[in-house]
Order: C-alpha cells, then structure tokens, then sequence
C-alpha cells in the first residue's frame, strides 16, 4: 500500500504545475474576461430594469392622459347636450312665440274682414233698397201705366 501512496504522492506533484496554471488561468480569466461581462450583465440589467419602470411609469401616464382626455371628452358633449337642449328650447319658444303673433294677426284680420264684410253687407243693403224701391216704381207705374187716370194719384211702396 506504500506504494500506491507513493504513485499518489508523485501524480499529485505532477499535477500541481497543472492546477496552478489552472488557477491562473482562472484567475486571469476572472479579471479580463468575467469581471467585465459581469459588469456589463449587470448595467444591462439596471438599464434594462429602468427602461421597464419607465415604460411602467410612462403606460401610467398616458392611461391617466387618456383617463383626463376621456373626462374632457364626455364633459365636452354634455356640455354639447346642454347647448342643444338650450337651442332646441329657445327655438321652441321663438316657434311659439310666432305663432301666437301669427294667431293675433289671425284674429286681427278676421275681425277687420267681418267689419268689412258687415259695411259691405250694410252698404249693399242700403244698395239694395234704393234699387227696390226704383224698381218697385217702375213696375207699379209699367202695371198700373202712366196713362191710366186712376193711377196716376195711386202709388204702391214697399
């Protein structure tokens, strides 16, 4: 068994050259090569972290944007509404309005028309009359005749 220990004991000598070059290496390959990809991992990570907070923080902004546009919008149209109803009602009381002066000027004009066609029925009358009791003449002398002595005393009226 000595001798196995002592095949050991000089593989182990053989192979500390190998494991300090190895460790060199490592250690070499530490500074030049994994130091600087971790740092560059890790400003890569941060910088990608900050552009997901911003991107976090600017999405929170446009959908409070878009909350404030949506409010102006809908207070927009009602406010739209409002001005509508208030036309609509103004052009409902304009509508009434002209047509109570177009009644009035209604009933103007046909209480001016009666008077008139009162006067007129009165004057034709009148008209009326007078003609009635020429004509009324004129037949009563045709019938009774100008010449007939007894009716030239005699006079019928009406």
């Amino acid at each position: 068994m000595g001798a196995i220990f002592s095949q050991l004991g000089q593989l182990f000598l053989r192979t500390i050259p190998t494991v300090i070059l190895v460790f060199a290496l490592f250690v070499i390959l530490d500074r030049i090569f994994f130091r600087p990809l971790r740092a560059v991992l890790k400003q890569r990570e941060e910088s990608t972290v900050g552009a997901l907070a911003r991107a976090r923080e600017q999405a929170a902004a446009a959908e409070a944007k878009a909350k404030d546009y949506d409010a102006s919008i809908q207070a927009a149209r009602q406010e739209l509404y409002r001005q509508r109803e208030a036309d609509h009602r103004r052009n409902l009381e304009q509508r009434d309005e002209a047509l109570r002066k177009g009644r009035e000027r209604a009933e103007v004009l046909i209480r001016d028309g009666r008077a008139e066609l009162t006067r007129e029925v009165s004057r034709t009358k009148a008209e009326l009359e007078v003609a009635c009791k020429s004509l009324a003449e004129e037949i009563s002398q045709s019938l009774l005749g100008a010449d007939s002595p007894s009716g030239s005393g005699r006079r019928f009226q009406l």
